[in-house]
């Protein structure tokens, strides 16, 4: 009896075995690789600080504010937000094209140095640059989530520029605004936080180069043309949303 009930649970067991056998193993989930390829919207915070300087090379306005030429540093803040495309190939390399704007103050204000004052003349010069955009390239080499980057192209800037004061006398106030287009260069990094969010910190250089701006004396209607040149640079700490292919 023993040993027909011995028989009977070894040929059970045998019969499990064999049917597990014909089930196979369970197939084991490939997770694929992360892609930085696909499309993204986001946001950004900077801090800025630049440099502009004034030239009176016609000779037009010093007669009235006393003073041929002035600098001022500026420094402030930006709030913007950036849209734009990658792709990565080769396996590791990611080009894109990313489109992005501010807005904020990056402003300063200096005094200038008359030649021979009087009791009471002043003059001062202040810039202030509220607005800026930027259409640019980038490429970058992906470590998996990690991706370092230069980027480089071309910019918008709207800025307001003032001087202000008493010469001889007699007071003054020369008021120019202008919309830009200079150029851009910086690098920076991205760092995927999960297939959908990323959060990047980026430095870039503004050039808005040497160029004639028209002043306009307020209190007596002089106008005439100064030369600016102007630089600034910024810090960014931006979040993305991305979209497209993706593991």
């Amino acid at each position: 009896m023993k040993a027909t009930l011995l028989a009977g649970a070894a040929l059970s067991l045998f019969t499990i075995s064999a049917f597990a056998a014909d089930l196979g193993t369970p197939p084991v989930a490939v997770v694929p690789p992360f892609t930085w390829t696909g499309c993204y919207a986001g946001g950004h915070v900077g801090g800025g600080f630049g440099t502009t300087s004034l030239n009176d090379t016609a000779g037009v306005l010093s007669p009235i504010s006393g003073f041929t030429s002035a600098s001022v540093d500026t420094s402030g803040y930006m709030l913007g937000g950036q849209v734009g495309c990658d792709y990565q190939f080769a396996p590791s390399w990611v080009v894109g094209i990313e489109g992005a704007a501010s807005g904020g103050k990056i402003s300063g204000r200096s005094t200038v140095a008359q030649i021979g004052p009087i009791p009471g003349d002043s003059a001062n010069f202040k810039d202030t640059t509220d607005f800026m955009a930027s259409v640019t390239g980038r490429v970058g080499y992906a470590w998996d989530r990690w991706l370092p980057y230069v980027k480089a192209g071309v910019a918008f800037f709207d800025d307001r520029y003032s001087s202000l004061g008493a010469f001889g006398g007699t007071p003054f106030d020369l008021e120019g605004t202008t919309t830009r287009l200079g150029w851009t260069a910086g690098a920076g990094v991205e760092w995927a936080l999960s297939n959908d969010w990323s959060v990047k910190l980026e430095y870039d250089f503004y050039g808005l180069g040497t160029h004639n701006e028209t002043f306009i004396d307020q209190i007596s209607g002089t106008v005439g043309p100064e030369q600016l040149k102007q630089s600034i640079q910024v810090v960014k700490l931006g979040v993305n949303f991305h979209v497209g292919p993706g593991p």
